[in-house]
């Protein structure tokens, strides 16, 4: 296995247009638990550690570029205001040792249906920015990043170098199931956000599928009755039967298996649970919100 160490970006694309079969490793968090195992054995890794602007991030009038290797620990610290539903998927990951080290980029590359930050991302309308040497950078919406179980739509000679993600306008949540309450892998978890800019609602569904997916049919639902009792404007409580359609329609939207984690059963009233509660939560901060507002007026 050879060691690629490239000190640039520019460097970078060139090792992966030489090498499209190098596995990128950063924090590693991933990489390395499969080569220790002897699950993977890849011809050559790509060490990106010495590319110092993957580490960085932006935030500009409507959203936040973030590297890819930017630590779950810089997100939790910085980018709490901006990005808050991915800020608590951070807090989730892992251990502090590896939300000092893993980053987005890393749960992207390896597109595990467990990824914490995938339903953060797929909540928010992420784009994830990705390069190779000869066709230079394109964005790919979150919403077709995602191909198969631990695929994703990248071309063997691209990287992901950033992810772009809206900066909430509205409230934000997340919630994950784990065997414990650390250093656990989500037996599922469920990201939902509140956009009253455009009154929509996105979801996202970890572990729950082959793949994340959104609960496509819930959001439209949800949108639907949100919009006709008037919920954004009079800043009503949401009834308990739209609740309840609601989570029923993201158990719905789940096709999970049975694992040592959890039977697929429990996986589909686990994320109806998490849709309800989170559906409550954020609901609850848009009307304080409103009433804080209101009151200023």
């Amino acid at each position: 296995m050879d060691f690629l160490r490239p000190a640039s970006w520019e460097e970078a694309l060139a090792a992966k247009a030489e090498h499209p079969t190098a596995v990128p490793i950063a924090g590693g968090t991933d990489v390395m638990v499969e080569i220790n195992f002897d699950h993977r054995r890849p011809e050559y890794l790509l060490d990106l550690n010495r590319v110092g602007d993957l580490y960085e991030w932006e935030v500009g009038e409507e959203s936040v570029r973030l590297g890819a290797s930017v630590p779950y620990t810089k997100i939790m610290d910085n980018l709490r205001a901006e990005l808050p539903g991915l800020a608590l998927a951070s807090h989730t990951v892992a251990s502090p040792q590896i939300r000092n080290r893993g980053g987005v980029g890393g749960n992207l590359g390896t597109a595990s249906p467990a990824g914490d930050a995938h339903p953060a991302l797929l909540a928010a309308g992420a784009e994830v920015e990705v390069a190779s040497a000869a066709r230079g950078t394109r964005l790919i919406p979150i919403d077709d990043f995602y191909t198969g179980v631990k695929r994703n739509a990248l071309q063997p000679d691209e990287l992901i170098r950033a992810v772009h993600i809206k900066k909430a306008d509205g409230p934000q949540q997340y919630s994950k199931v784990g065997t414990r309450n650390a250093m656990v892998i989500a037996v599922c978890a469920f990201g939902l956000a509140l956009h009253p800019e455009t009154r929509t609602v996105r979801t996202g569904i970890g572990s729950a599928a082959p793949t994340p997916v959104r609960a496509k049919a819930a959001e439209e639902f949800l949108n639907a009755a949100l919009e006709e009792g008037g919920f954004w404007d009079n800043g009503k409580i949401i009834t308990p039967s739209v609740a309840k359609q609601f989570a029923d329609l993201c158990s719905a939207a789940c096709n999970p298996i049975d694992d040592v984690r959890g039977t697929a059963s429990y996986r589909r009233h686990a994320v109806g649970v998490m849709a309800r509660r989170t559906l409550t939560w954020t609901w609850e901060s848009y009307r304080g919100t409103r009433r804080a507002s209101e009151g200023a007026a």
